[in-house]
């Protein structure tokens, strides 16, 4: 059962076990344009179910989290900031799980915290997005300049969401709810991730990571998220068959499960 608070303005979702557990708790970071609603009917209540206390935040501009009013203005610091404030909020240290730009932010999180373990989920690189925004205007312009209106609060369609984020059968309805939910994001926090402010490799703690992607990603396209593992010594697990949003793909299930599984070798 999903139940949704306030935490420093913040809008915190959370989904536990139905019985008590000694698994670390899972805060969840939603990527560009979405919010902590992306994490709730799929991935949430499949690791509670396996034990896991899971959390997902709205970073502020965000769902119903405050300063949707001066979205631009907010910045990559600002959303690590959050961050951190659900963290101390929590009490516990959780495992991180990001995805698309919340992996970046789970990466700047490193930058001056420790947490028991990291999953980049389509991640943006530690390189920052300009080689996956290149990539993008070249290969399908039609869909970038699509995307450029998101930016600017513009509405687009679902075929242009299915094309984005999906790669197998999509719900029609699902992709109809989401179109309401997607939102205009910061212009300053994308520019941090593409130049102004990178992770610094060599400040950031290195826990226990999992690095996930997707075949048929054309945000976050598989190169880049082995780019990621390659910059951190480790493996990277692309999906078959999947587009960015692995989290509702058809076969979501075995994205979460593969989560589980490392989730289970992670000590507290």
């Amino acid at each position: 059962m999903i139940k949704t608070q306030t935490v420093e303005g913040l809008e915190v979702h959370s989904c536990l076990p139905t019985k008590k557990t000694t698994r670390p708790p899972v805060l969840f970071i939603h990527g560009a344009f979405a919010g902590g609603w992306m994490w709730t009917e799929t991935f949430m209540p499949f690791l509670a179910k396996a034990g896991y206390p899971c959390y997902a935040l709205s970073l502020r501009g965000h769902g119903g989290s405050h300063g949707r009013e001066h979205i631009d203005w907010h910045s990559v610091s600002d959303y690590v900031d959050d961050v951190k404030t659900v963290v101390d909020w929590l009490g516990q240290t959780p495992v991180l799980v990001g995805h698309s730009m919340g992996g970046f932010l789970a990466q700047k999180f490193l930058e001056h915290h420790e947490t028991p373990g990291v999953a980049l989920v389509c991640s943006v690189p530690p390189q920052g997005l300009i080689a996956s925004q290149f990539h993008l205007m070249f290969q399908k312009p039609h869909l970038f300049s699509e995307i450029n209106r998101i930016m600017e609060g513009d509405y687009t369609d679902t075929n242009t969401l299915r094309e984005a984020l999906f790669a197998g059968e999509v719900d029609e309805a699902m992709l109809t709810l989401w179109l309401t939910q997607m939102q205009a994001e910061s212009h300053r926090a994308l520019w941090d991730m593409s130049m102004f402010n990178l992770p610094n490799l060599h400040a950031m703690r290195r826990p226990p990571m999992l690095i996930l992607g997707a075949e048929h990603d054309v945000l976050v396209p598989a190169f880049l998220v082995q780019t990621t593992a390659h910059t951190y010594g480790l493996p990277a697990h692309i999906f078959r068959d999947m587009g960015h949003a692995v989290t509702h793909e058809k076969e979501w299930p075995l994205v979460a499960a593969t989560l589980r599984d490392w989730l289970n070798d992670i000590k507290p």
